[in-house]
């Protein structure tokens, strides 16, 4: 077994937030090496964060943002199990960088399972006609089949990385998406997280 040191273990501890104890076994599974530890809780919380999704979210908090206009305000319901996490002030600080998230972004859903089918076929209607005519500017007619495959890809690509909040890049470090966000606390703190819905107002928009 490795050893590391108390220094070591506390460094790892302020660079991720996790447990003593969770940085010393990080540490040691990674031979001392820090950036190894730092990719082994990475891949440890994505595992709980896994396990957690799922369970049931009796308890959170109800967020609210205005901004300093005055004319854009957001209302966001944040789930997660206990009170404890829910009075936790890194609970309430996700809650704030969800709801600039949404004031900034203005997703539509929280995830892709909230689309209709309907909608879904009208996006992808949308997109086959832009993709048909441009293919007429070039010249160019693609297969059917590479054309849905195209379709599929601005599916992905465009349309859930813009209606929705958990698959949108945040807006502060666009490395990562709110789903990230999330997934880190969820394993942080041991219980799943769930935004369960929002509201976002704007004047003169309905």
């Amino acid at each position: 077994m490795a050893e590391v040191s108390a220094q070591s273990v506390k460094e790892l501890r302020e660079r991720t937030g996790t447990s003593v104890m969770e940085c010393k076994k990080a540490l040691v599974e990674s031979s001392g090496d820090m950036e190894k530890a730092l990719d082994y809780l990475k891949h440890r919380g994505i595992k709980l964060a896994e396990k957690k999704q799922g369970k049931t979210t009796t308890s959170g908090r109800v967020g609210s943002y205005i901004h300093s206009n005055g004319k854009v305000g957001v209302l966001v319901e944040l789930g997660c199990e206990t009170d404890f996490v829910a009075n936790n002030e890194e609970f309430k600080e996700l809650l704030h960088e969800i709801s600039l998230q949404i004031a900034a972004m203005n997703p539509v859903y929280v995830c892709r399972e909230e689309i209709s089918t309907e909608v879904i076929a009208k996006e992808k209607e949308y997109f086959r006609k832009e993709v048909m005519e441009q293919q007429q500017k070039e010249g160019k007619e693609k297969p059917a089949a590479v054309l849905e495959k195209i379709i599929d890809g601005k599916i992905e690509k465009i349309f859930y990385t813009q209606r929705c909040l958990l698959e949108q890049a945040f807006v502060k470090d666009d490395a990562k998406k709110i789903q990230d966000l999330i997934k880190d606390k969820i394993a942080k703190f041991g219980e799943n997280i769930v935004v369960k819905r929002f509201k976002r107002f704007e004047i003169g928009k309905e």
